[in-house]
């Protein structure tokens, strides 16, 4: 039996009450949100949405007197029919009293239950569970170390961090402002004291030399050679430093071949790991690689939003991706994660190229390599194996890091997303 608390939330409540509500209402929340990625414009996938979820699941029991037990008092409205102490007969099963359409056929029914998400909301549902698959090196995690390093000077610390150049410096000014005699100037003004006690010892040079003597002998007794003042301590701040590194290269082939359908398909999928690996990852490096016939890396802007077009050479791609790993990406520092998207069509001649490419240059140091094969439509995938996904092939099986899936219209990115980067699908 539950009992909800219908009064008034107090102040700074409503948070905590809204996801408690998401916690309850977990299934039907997470497939509207799927539901409706599939029939958003890629600009807009990463904000809130107004979801609709039955109410079937959502109803709360509560207390409640039976109608056909007990003695009930009610007041009525007049009425032209009936006098006092007539009997009213009872109303046919199903029927109502009041107006309206005609009912449904079980006499039961609710209206769905529509709420509005924010965007933090949102992206939580979505990429739920999700993370990079880790099949050879350290986990690119979200936890992070910390080291020490020098962030200037303190006036306090420990007396192991003197900074024994900085403080010596601060002596050397303050004695030089207050104009403090040295050790120097005392020993040059007793030697001609000594000097005039052994010639002249009446005169009155000696005796002005001897006053003169005794003022600097004061004078470098209050102020002293150093004061507490002068220490300055090496200061240390603990600087987070990230356990692990990565790198994710998106691949997307821009062609004559893809029709704007299919290239919607592409950006929709590295919209969707874009905002995965933002999202959920602080250390990870993205690199955009947009080809043809040729192939550049790019910006995220161009990447997305280009209108370029050409041939189609797969094995271009391939080879970019090879020359930025080798320029600023050390195999043996960095997690290297590539995602690929094309509609298949590729150089005949290519075939040979990519699988070399591939099995020689790019699986065995990369952790993990996704093809995502999109079409026309889903008439489309009943079609021949297209060149790259026959050359792509026999690394499905013979590679335990690289996975190869089609999509054909836009419910089925989010379903193929998630069967890529769900941490169960890729255990060892």
């Amino acid at each position: 039996m539950n009992i909800i608390d219908r009064r008034r939330n107090p102040q700074g409540k409503s948070l905590a009450n809204r996801q408690r509500f998401l916690r309850r209402a977990k299934r039907q929340v997470t497939e509207a949100v799927r539901q409706a990625t599939a029939e958003r414009r890629i600009r807009d996938v990463a904000d809130g949405e107004r979801i609709v979820i039955p109410t079937d699941g959502l109803r709360e029991p509560k207390f409640r007197h039976d109608p056909s037990t007990g003695h009930q008092e009610g007041v009525v409205p007049g009425n032209k029919s009936y006098q006092e102490g007539d009997l009213i007969p009872r109303p046919a099963k199903g029927g109502g009293g009041g107006a309206g359409r005609e009912g449904a056929d079980d006499g039961d029914g609710s209206d769905d239950f529509g709420f509005a998400l924010s965007r933090e909301e949102f992206l939580d549902i979505f990429l739920e569970d999700l993370e990079l698959p880790d099949l050879m090196k350290q986990t690119v995690g979200r936890s992070e170390h910390t080291t020490s390093e020098r962030a200037g000077f303190a006036v306090s610390g420990s007396p192991t961090n003197i900074n024994l150049v900085r403080t010596m410096r601060n002596s050397l000014s303050r004695r030089i402002a207050l104009r403090r005699p040295s050790n120097d100037e005392l020993d040059a003004l007793r030697l001609e004291i000594a000097e005039l006690e052994r010639t002249a010892p009446d005169s009155r040079r000696l005796d002005e030399l001897r006053i003169r003597l005794g003022l600097m002998q004061r004078r470098a007794r209050e102020i002293p050679y150093l004061d507490p003042m002068d220490i300055r301590f090496n200061r240390y701040e603990a600087v987070p430093k990230p356990i692990t590194q990565a790198v994710m290269f998106c691949l997307m082939d821009v062609s004559g071949s893809m029709s704007e359908a299919m290239k919607d398909l592409a950006k929709r999928f590295f919209t969707l790991l874009y905002l995965f690996i933002q999202r959920r990852y602080r250390h990870v490096e993205i690199v955009f690689i947009r080809h043809t016939h040729r192939a550049e890396e790019v910006d995220e802007d161009t990447f997305f939003h280009s209108r370029e077009t050409g041939g189609t050479v797969v094995s271009t791609a391939l080879v970019e991706m090879r020359r930025v790993i080798a320029e600023r990406f050390p195999v043996a520092d960095w997690n290297i994660y590539a995602a690929q998207a094309s509609d298949g069509d590729n150089l005949t001649a290519d075939g040979p190229e990519v699988a070399s490419l591939l099995a020689g240059d790019i699986l065995p140091i990369t952790q993990y390599f996704a093809y995502v094969e999109v079409s026309g439509g889903v008439g489309e995938l009943l079609r021949t194996d297209s060149n790259l996904w026959r050359a792509y092939a026999p690394f499905s099986t013979s590679h335990r890091n690289f996975a190869a899936r089609r999509v054909a219209d836009r419910g089925d990115i989010y379903p193929v997303f998630r069967d890529l980067f769900t941490p169960e699908k890729h255990s060892v």
